[in-house]
Order: C-alpha cells, then structure tokens, then sequence
C-alpha cells in the first residue's frame, strides 16, 4: 500500500481537499493508497516517511525528494484529471 501526503500552507482546507482528490484518483486506478493531510512544514520534516508527497507546484521547492519519496507538484490542485496524468507521469501506476 502506498503512504501518500497531501500538504498546503497551512493543512487545514486546502490539503483536505487535495486528499480527497487524491483517494479519488487512486480508487479509480485500483491503487491502494494511505493518504494523510498536513502542512507543509510537517510533510517536509515527515516526507521521507511517504511514497509520494503532493503540493503545489510553487511549494515543490520546500522538499526534497529522494529514492524513495516522489514529490508532485500541482497547477490546479481541484484536477483529478492533472493528479491522475502526473500519478502516470511519475511511473507509480
């Protein structure tokens, strides 16, 4: 199962949104996905912890990737159609 973290500013609406897409996304794709909210100072100190972080494009540069975690970052954080072709892009399906 994948550990997914949706982070925003602050963690509070935006990132839960975001997670609902998310899930969304994945239960489309038939992935079994764990995804967890928070703000970005959190998922940064915590990003190691998680297979994939999702934030916005301009919050991408608040992390740091490694072989293990995927950071994506978002343009239009309402699109599941943008969080499915990334999800692709990345090769985690």
């Amino acid at each position: 199962m994948l550990k997914v973290v949706a982070a925003c500013g602050n963690g509070m609406g935006t990132s839960q949104i975001i997670k609902m897409k998310i899930s969304n996304v994945f239960k489309r794709l038939s992935v079994q996905a764990d995804v967890h909210h928070m703000s970005v100072g959190e998922a940064k100190s915590q990003a190691s912890n998680f297979d994939v972080v999702f934030c916005s494009e301009s919050l991408m540069s608040q992390f740091k990737g490694g072989a293990r975690t995927k950071i994506i970052g978002l343009k239009n954080l309402l699109s599941e159609q943008e969080i499915e072709d990334k999800i692709k892009a990345a090769g985690i399906v």
